[in-house]
């Protein structure tokens, strides 16, 4: 038996400095079954509609509530965080209107992708060494990674539903190596929010309905990443110009004066997304998005939910140079983008050009969607 434990404890050593050359700072180790309660506080989520369109959520609920029930053999999971620490301020750019926002984590490689590949390197050696199966996850299947890596010891889930750790602050992404063989656990991390709400407080559109909760349909990155349709009028100001998601509860967590530089290369920021021009965004069609966001996590959401983010960043911006591209936009073939143009063109000229431009155009719009918003406007 001891002969056992040793080979063990030597086996996540190795395990531990193999990732460290894949730029992975962290690896805990926790058993493939979360407790109860986790399940429960889903359920909940599920009950009250938090999930939004996101219906995937709801039909893989048996299987998310633990990965012992996804994958009845794992008996540990091993989970790694792979820092992407901005070299930039996130908040500073929310000042410059006439630029886009693309949340940090979008601004260069897609992490799924880079960050597979290093966990499907790490599984191959650890099944070669230990003869037992390995299964890889980084946030694409229903896993719930953020129970699991604090159950690891990684971190806490803060008060904005996000992992905190105290190494690492709250820049990283969580993955997970689930294995059918049987490892010493560490030990599960305490919450230190404190009395702590910067990141309830700074939320624009009132996101979390309690500390620890999350309403995923009031959220600026699932409204414009997730969510396909018309952005609710209710939240397009406090949208201001973010394109794609939002770090104002992650930027403003004291923890990340703990945080670690990024060094996987592959995500650091691509110099011509980090403040692009809503005017050159606006001109975009779908061969010159899948071009410009090649790789990257953008690409995912498709061209006619992020020109419809981009107006609506346009109709905030107050910038008139923009009138002309959001008025060809109207006429666009996607219903989605023409009512967002609509809206954003009553927000950039006076009303009594707008009324002009109903009269011609309302008459001629097929989509009811797009009608409504002419009306509205």
């Amino acid at each position: 038996m001891a002969t056992l434990i040793s080979d063990t404890i030597a086996l996540l050593k190795t395990l531990r400095e193999q990732a460290a050359l894949e730029h992975l700072p962290m690896m805990k180790v926790t058993h493939a079954h979360l407790p109860n309660h986790v399940g429960e506080r889903l359920q909940v989520f599920i009950e009250n509609g938090h999930h939004g369109d996101m219906q995937w959520m709801a039909q893989t609920q048996e299987r998310r509530v633990s990965p012992d029930a996804m994958w009845t053999e794992a008996k540990s999971a091993l989970v790694f965080a792979l820092p992407y620490s901005p070299d930039i301020d996130p908040m500073q750019r929310l000042n410059e209107t006439s630029n886009g926002v693309i949340s940090v984590y979008g601004l260069n490689r897609d992490y799924h992708d880079v960050f597979k590949g290093k966990l499907k390197r790490l599984a191959q050696w650890l099944a070669r060494a230990s003869g037992h199966e390995v299964k890889v996850f980084v946030d694409t299947a229903p896993v719930m990674e953020k129970p699991l890596a604090q159950q690891a010891g990684m971190g806490w889930q803060g008060k904005h539903t996000n992992l905190v750790s105290r190494e690492l602050g709250s820049w990283f992404f969580i993955g997970s190596i689930l294995t059918t063989a049987e490892f010493a656990h560490d030990i599960a991390e305490r919450d230190h929010c404190g009395s702590c709400n910067n990141c309830l407080d700074i939320c624009p559109t009132k996101a979390f309905p309690a500390p620890y909760q999350l309403d995923a349909r009031r959220c600026i990155s699932y409204l414009t990443i997730e969510h396909k349709g018309p952005i609710p009028i209710e939240f397009r100001k406090a949208i201001g110009n973010r394109i794609y998601g939002c770090d104002d509860c992650l930027a403003v967590c004291p923890w990340n004066k703990f945080a670690q530089d990024a060094t996987e290369l592959k995500l650091k920021a691509r110099p011509e997304l980090i403040a692009p021009t809503l005017q050159n965004l606006l001109q975009l069609d779908d061969n010159a998005f899948r071009k410009m966001f090649s790789g990257s996590p953008v690409k995912r959401i498709g061209r006619n939910s992020f020109i419809r983010n981009c107006l609506i960043a346009a109709g905030n911006s107050n910038d008139n140079s923009l009138i002309e591209r959001v008025k060809h936009l109207t006429t666009d073939d996607a219903a989605v983008v023409r009512g967002a143009a609509v809206w954003a063109l009553k927000q950039l000229i006076d009303t009594k050009s707008f009324e002009a431009l109903r009269e011609i155009n309302a008459a001629l719009e097929a989509a009811e969607d797009v009608k409504v918003e002419w009306q509205a406007a």
